[in-house]
């Protein structure tokens, strides 16, 4: 049964071939989609396409990290978990309105 779901950057489907991805952009203009397969390779579909695939939902895999091979740094993460140049001092806030 063709698929019911309006895509959403974000969302996670599998195909009845098994192969999971997820929605990483949306083009109204153009009506198309970009879905990226856990393997990172990336493919458009068309509206008219998508819909016409047969889709389960899923949640994302547990251990997707991205397609890329990265660690925390190439993201600009440190061990803390905060951004490497995030630091603020109390005098950089503006308390007053």
């Amino acid at each position: 049964m063709p698929t019911q779901h309006a895509p959403v950057i974000g969302d996670w489907y599998k195909t009845l071939a098994g192969e999971t991805f997820e929605i990483v952009a949306l083009d109204e203009g153009d009506q198309t989609i970009e879905i990226q397969y856990e393997d990172g390779s990336i493919e458009e579909l068309d509206l008219d396409t998508w819909y016409d695939l047969e889709l389960e939902q899923v949640e994302s895999p547990s251990d997707w990290s991205g397609s890329l091979d990265m660690d925390r740094e190439d993201f600009g993460i440190g061990a803390a978990g905060l951004p490497d140049d995030w630091s603020y001092s109390m005098s950089d806030l503006d308390l007053e309105d």
